[in-house]
């Protein structure tokens, strides 16, 4: 565990930082302990996670309109997951090569067209983590090579099937929630 020296007193919006120490770090986060003057002015403490990536989600639209999912068993949670294909992007790649690589990495698919949907950020009451939802269209199927700690399972369902898993608390995952919602909601404006 590194620990960072103080920072002189920084203005945070109506917050004032005293003191900053890194009370954990890896290779994907960081875990900051900030000693600060609050809006009101009296003392307190604020936890950050800094996320050393991007987060990135492919909402993937085959031919027939059929969205491609990746289920997987997520750690955190000890619990299944089916979910648009997600990853992180090195803040030194660009969001829409991660989009595109992720996509490939983990369905095997390759897309002919990518276009941004959004930015989000999220759990922004305690993280620092931004990211941005592409719309993958014209797919290509080719070969998975997702990453060791993945052992996924691919499917297509349609917008309205993954709509309803989301409506029934299935689909449960936030980026899949706000991808498919936001893609859907385009659909029915007919955009």
């Amino acid at each position: 565990m590194r620990m960072a020296e103080p920072e002189d007193a920084v203005d945070v919006g109506p917050w004032r930082r005293r003191s900053r120490r890194v009370a954990y770090s890896n290779p994907w986060i960081e875990i900051r302990h900030d000693e600060v003057d609050r809006p009101d002015g009296s003392p307190g403490i604020y936890g950050v996670i800094h996320f050393e990536n991007a987060a990135i989600g492919v909402v993937a639209v085959g031919e027939n309109g059929r969205l491609l999912l990746v289920g997987q068993h997520r750690y955190p949670l000890d619990r299944y997951s089916w979910e648009i294909p997600e990853g992180g992007a090195p803040f030194d790649e660009s969001p829409e090569a991660a989009a595109r690589r992720e996509l490939a990495e983990e369905t095997g698919y390759e897309a002919g067209n990518v276009r941004e949907l959004f930015r989000f950020s999220l759990s922004n009451s305690v993280s620092d983590e931004l990211g941005v939802i592409y719309l993958a269209t014209d797919l290509r199927a080719g070969t998975a090579s997702p990453d060791p700690t993945e052992d996924l399972e691919v499917r297509w369902a349609t917008v309205d099937e993954v709509l309803a898993e989301i409506d029934a608390g299935e689909i449960h995952d936030l980026m899949t929630i706000a991808g498919v919602t936001r893609y859907a909601l385009a659909l029915a404006r007919g955009a």
